[in-house]
């Protein structure tokens, strides 16, 4: 396994040797073996660093996109979730709720730095929920604080939400990353260059990125939390998951998320870490209701839902690491097991597609009026497990008479595309990727499904906080979301995290969210032995 890195900075300068820099050097390798500087300039002591597998950024601005890895080691919120998912707090260090007014009120940590040595303060928290509230930055976040009615700061340090509605999830949604007004007021909140150096309070903060191969982290010494044990975490842009496996057996990477498939080769192999970890993130595919084939077609759905084998899929495809899903909230307390669960059923999704008027022609394949049936699921590049699945699932539904075929677009058409194999989920609150995702025009919903139990069941499951009512709620969504689909659930993914043996602290019990994310939770524990 890797050792520690000591580079002698004081000799570069003297020299100039150009050997020290990144050229001819694997990227990472170069940021790894960087030393920790000393007040005299010259690298005196060794730096321990963990380099992880990760997609690629073009930004890093966690108020418009949510499921980026890196944005937890630079950004806090005011809350956060400890290993159980549960909210604790974060930058405020408590809090308290006026039903009367709706209003919660948070007291925040004092001392609390910017990377820049600036102070947090109260009105940063107050520019980044107004910046993600704003339409015209188009934050799929949103709808996550559009019962917010008034943001007041009282102080430096006290700052309150007056809600028109309650929301039982908002504590969840305030663990949103707090970002610096004194950087970001008056720039465009989707293209400002403060995302691509970023600044934050968290456990790290940007050290360097070379576009498309590595952004580097240093650790932030002055965490309010306490500084980390691992001094650097570099991410390894790797954006095929195949190369990632191979990666890990050259001793390139330390960590990385890999597919089931990949992972079995590191079971049992001395100096490296398996680690199975249960997720809330499903996929299945969204039918696109802006495309004009849904308007006409939409009542052939249920028979695309009984023509899955999903049991098939979770076998072949993730090697049996996952279950089957027939909903979003199956990993959740409010799951209704008695829900539609769409079981493999081909001769049903045969019997619907006759009551609906098609005819299978001689060549095996359903027609309305002429018109073939068939559609196509489109899936994002780079992910190959998600191509697996929908390749499997196109095979199924061509077996029953739907002509379908999958492509992989060099960029997702949100509105012009017939279907997509989607994957959302959320460890938290119920209300986290339910409301946002089927709720009609919501920030998250890029299906354009539209139906109005559906809305009124979240929103008597949001404004309430009494179990009885929510789990009720919450039932009649799932049972409505089943008569009318809006996806045809696939199965949920396990996460198959591989480490080096040296890794240690990862927090393996914790249910991971979507993509995965969720790992670096308590990074400030981990430690590396890069002697084993």
């Amino acid at each position: 396994m890797r050792k520690f890195y000591m580079v002698f900075l004081a000799f570069c300068m003297v020299f100039g040797l150009s050997a020290c820099g990144s050229g001819g050097q694997d990227p990472a390798e170069a940021a790894k073996g960087e030393g920790k500087g000393g007040e005299d300039g010259t690298a005196d002591q060794e730096m321990v660093s963990l380099v992880y597998g990760s997609g690629d950024y073009t930004r890093i601005n966690p108020a418009m996109d949510e499921h980026g890895e890196i944005n937890i080691l630079l950004f806090d919120g005011l809350t956060a979730h400890d290993g159980d998912n549960q909210v604790v707090p974060g930058l405020a260090e408590e809090w308290s709720f006026d039903e009367d007014t709706c209003t919660y009120t948070f007291r925040l940590r004092e001392g609390v730095k910017w990377h820049d040595g600036e102070n947090l303060k109260a009105e940063d928290v107050k520019f980044t929920i107004e910046a993600v509230m704003d339409p015209e930055n188009g934050s799929e976040n949103a709808p996550n604080f559009e019962d917010v009615r008034e943001i007041t700061v009282e102080d430096d340090f006290t700052v309150s939400f007056k809600l028109a509605a309650p929301n039982v999830a908002f504590l969840d949604y305030m663990a949103m990353p707090v970002l610096p007004k004194h950087l970001l007021e008056g720039e465009d909140m989707q293209t400002s260059g403060f995302f691509r150096s970023p600044v934050g309070t968290g456990p790290y903060k940007l050290e360097s990125w070379e576009e498309g191969q590595v952004i580097s982290l240093v650790k932030n010494e002055d965490y309010y939390k306490g500084a980390a044990h691992i001094d650097r975490i570099i991410f390894k842009i790797v954006g095929d998951d195949n190369a990632r496996a191979i990666q890990m057996k050259s001793g390139e990477l330390d960590l990385a998320l890999l597919t089931p498939k990949d992972s079995e080769s590191f079971r049992g192999q001395e100096g490296y870490q398996v680690y199975d970890m249960k997720t809330s993130d499903y996929r299945g595919i969204l039918f696109n209701f802006r495309n004009e084939y849904w308007k006409d077609n939409k009542d052939i759905i249920p028979a695309v839902c009984y023509a899955l084998d999903r049991q098939a899929i979770v076998d072949s495809v993730i090697l049996g690491r996952g279950i089957v899903a027939y909903g979003p909230l199956q990993r959740n307390i409010y799951n209704n097991e008695k829900a539609e669960h769409y079981e493999y059923n081909p001769g049903k999704a045969e019997e619907i597609l006759s009551e609906a008027g098609c005819v299978k022609g001689e060549d095996g394949f359903y027609y309305r009026e002429g018109e073939k049936i068939g559609f196509v699921i489109s899936v994002g590049a780079g992910d190959q497990v998600r191509l697996d699945m929908a390749q499997a699932a196109a095979q199924q539904l061509r077996q029953v008479g739907i002509d379908c075929t999958v492509e992989v677009p060099v960029q997702t058409d949100w509105n012009g595309q017939m279907a997509y194999l989607i994957g959302w989920g959320s460890p938290f609150d119920a209300d986290d990727h339910t409301y946002k995702v089927f709720g009609t025009d919501k920030g998250a919903n890029y299906s354009g499904y539209s139906n109005k139990k559906v809305d009124e069941y979240l929103t008597k499951a949001r404004q309430s906080d009494e179990e009885k009512v929510r789990k009720e709620a919450y039932a009649g969504f799932q049972e409505e979301l089943a008569k009318d689909p809006a996806f045809a659930f696939i199965c949920y993914v396990d996460a198959d995290y591989v480490s080096v043996a040296g890794l240690k602290g990862i927090s393996e019990d914790t249910v991971m969210g979507h993509h995965g994310v969720g790992i670096f939770w308590n990074v400030t524990e981990w430690t590396m032995d890069t002697d084993l």
